[in-house]
C-alpha cells in the first residue's frame, strides 16, 4: 500500500478520517468543541480541488509551497495536493516568532506562500511577496489537469527525486527534505512498533508542522485507515472532551503536552477509552502513575527531526493492544529498542563502531531518515548532506542537527546499549 489518500478513498470513502473538534468562535467556553467530521472520500476531493487550485496559480512540479497556519485539514489536503502535483510541501511552525520566522525562508526560497489570517503577523516578517491566504486560495481559479486520483495511486513514490515534504527544526532550522518513500516507511514502521490499525482514534497534540505531529502521529493514523481527532492548538481541556466524545484509543505526543492532560479534573474517567500512549521525553513517575489509574499503558519513544521515531518500547501484548500492563521499563532513561526498519549503531571517539554493551554516539540509518538536509542553495542531493561546516563541532551546533554522510545519520547525542540491546539516554 502507498501514501495514496486517493486509494484509501476508493476502498472506504465513508470511514471517518478526520474530526476537526477545534470551535467555531474565538474565546469559545473551555472544554467546547465543534465536531467537523471528513471522511476520506471528502478528504480525498478537498486534496483534488487543492491541486486544481494550485495548478490554476501556476504551481507545477518540483515547486515547493509553503503554509503557515495552525492545525487544519486543509494542511492534510495540500500535502496530498503537493503529491498529486509532484510539488514540495513546507509546512511553517506558527509557534516561530516574527524574529525566527525568517530562518526558514533563508534556507528554502519557496514558489508560494499559503497562510490563515490568524498567523498574518509572522506572514509580515517572511521575506516573500507571492502570497495568498487559505480563503484566496479557495476562491482560485481551478485548473484541470490529468485524472489526479488515478494518477495519485498509480504514482510510483520512487520515481521522483523531488521531495514530497520538507520540516524544519523547532527554531526555524535546520530543514531536512522527506521523500514519499520515506514518509511510507516511517508511517510502516509506527503502526508495526505500536499496533496502530483502523480502529484507532488518535488526538492530535503536536502542530502538523512538526516531524512528531505530522509522520508520527498524523500520516501514520491516515495510513493505517484510522480516524484523526484535530484542534487548531493544543489545549488540554479541549482535547480531553475530544477523547471523552470521540472515544479515542491512541495518543502519541511529547511530555509537556501528556503530562498537561493529567492535570485536567476528571482525567482517569474521561480517558478511560484510551488504551496506550507514546511519550516523547521524560515522563514523572506520578503522571506516569495517573496514566496507570486510567488503563493507559505508557511507552517512551526517541525521535528526531531527521528521524520521526528511531527508538521506542514496545507494549507488553501482542499488536501493542494491552490496557492493563505498561512496557517493560528497566529505568526511567530506557528508550527501548529501534523501531522497524531504522538501523542503529554506536561509535566511540575515535570512529570506531561499538559491539555488543557499550556507550557512544548515536547514529542512525535505513528508509525512516530524512533524505538529508537543505541548504539555500537548493533541495536537490547535490546540496544536502554536510550538516556544518568542515571543521565544525556537532555539540556546538546551535540547531541541534546532526550529519549526514556515508548513508548514515550522526547524531552527536550520547546513548548507552545495555547488552540486551536497548538503548538509554546518557
Amino acid at each position: 500500500m502507498t501514501l495514496s489518500l486517493a486509494r484509501r478513498a476508493e476502498r472506504f470513502p465513508d470511514r471517518m478520517t478526520v474530526v476537526d473538534v477545534s470551535e467555531e468562535r474565538l474565546y469559545a467556553p473551555a472544554e467546547t468543541i465543534h465536531e467537523n467530521r471528513v471522511t476520506y472520500g471528502e478528504l480525498s476531493a478537498m486534496a483534488t480541488r487543492t491541486a486544481e487550485h494550485l495548478s490554476a496559480l501556476g504551481v507545477e512540479t518540483g515547486d515547493v509551497v509553503c503554509l503557515v497556519t495552525r492545525n487544519r485539514v486543509a494542511s492534510l489536503a495540500l500535502l496530498f495536493a503537493c503529491r498529486r502535483l509532484e510539488a514540495t510541501f513546507f509546512p511553517i511552525s506558527h509557534w516561530l516568532t516574527p524574529a525566527s520566522v525568517e530562518r526558514p525562508f533563508d534556507v528554502v526560497d519557496p514558489d508560494l506562500v499559503i497562510s490563515e489570517a490568524a498567523q498574518r503577523d509572522l506572514v509580515r516578517s517572511i521575506p516573500f511577496d507571492r502570497s495568498v491566504t487559505l480563503e484566496e486560495l479557495a476562491d482560485a481559479d481551478r485548473d484541470s489537469f490529468s485524472d489526479p486520483a488515478s494518477a495519485e495511486y498509480e504514482h510510483d513514490s520512487g520515481t521522483t527525486e523531488t521531495p514530497l515534504l520538507l520540516l524544519h527544526g523547532d527554531g526555524g532550522r535546520p530543514v531536512v527534505g522527506y521523500s514519499e518513500r520515506a514518509l511510507e516507511w516511517n508511517c510502516i514502521s509506527n503502526l508495526v512498533a505500536w499496533g496502530l490499525s483502523s480502529d484507532d482514534v488518535v488526538p492530535l497534540v503536536t502542530p502538523l508542522s512538526a516531524a512528531d505531529g505530522l509522520v508520527r502521529a498524523a500520516l501514520s493514523t491516515l495510513y493505517v485507515g484510522g480516524t484523526l481527532l484535530l484542534d487548531r492548538a493544543f489545549d488540554p481541556g479541549d482535547t480531553l472532551a475530544a477523547i471523552e466524545s470521540e472515544t479515542a484509543t491512541f495518543l502519541a505526543g511529547r511530555n509537556q503536552s501528556l503530562s498537561d492532560l493529567t492535570a485536567e479534573s476528571g482525567f482517569a474517567d474521561r480517558a478511560d477509552s484510551l488504551e496506550r500512549a507514546v511519550v516523547e521525553g521524560l515522563m514523572d513517575d506520578e503522571v506516569r502513575e495517573r496514566y496507570r489509574e486510567a488503563g493507559v499503558s505508557v511507552a517512551r519513544a526517541y525521535g528526531r527531526l531527521e528521524c520521526p521515531t528511531a527508538l521506542s518500547q514496545s507494549f507488553v501484548a501482542a499488536g501493542g493492544r494491552s490496557t492493563d500492563a505498561d512496557p517493560v521499563d528497566t529505568g526511567s532513561r530506557d528508550l527501548g529498542y529501534p523501531v522497524p526498519d531504522c538501523r542503529v549503531r554506536l561509535r566511540d571517539e575515535e570512529g570506531a563502531v561499538l559491539e555488543g554493551e557499550a556507550t557512544g554516539r548515536l547514529e542512525l540509518s535505513g528508509p525512516v531518515v530524512a533524505d538529508g538536509y537543505v541548504n539555500a542553495a537548493g533541495t536537490d542531493d547535490e546540496h544536502r548532506g554536510a550538516a556544518a561546516d568542515a571543521g565544525n563541532e556537532l555539540s556546538d551546533n546551535i540547531d541541534g542537527r546532526g550529519r549526514f554522510g556515508d548513508g548514515w545519520l550522526e547524531t552527536g547525542e550520547r546513548f548507552q546499549r545495555a547488552a540486551d540491546g536497548s538503548y538509554q539516554t546518557q
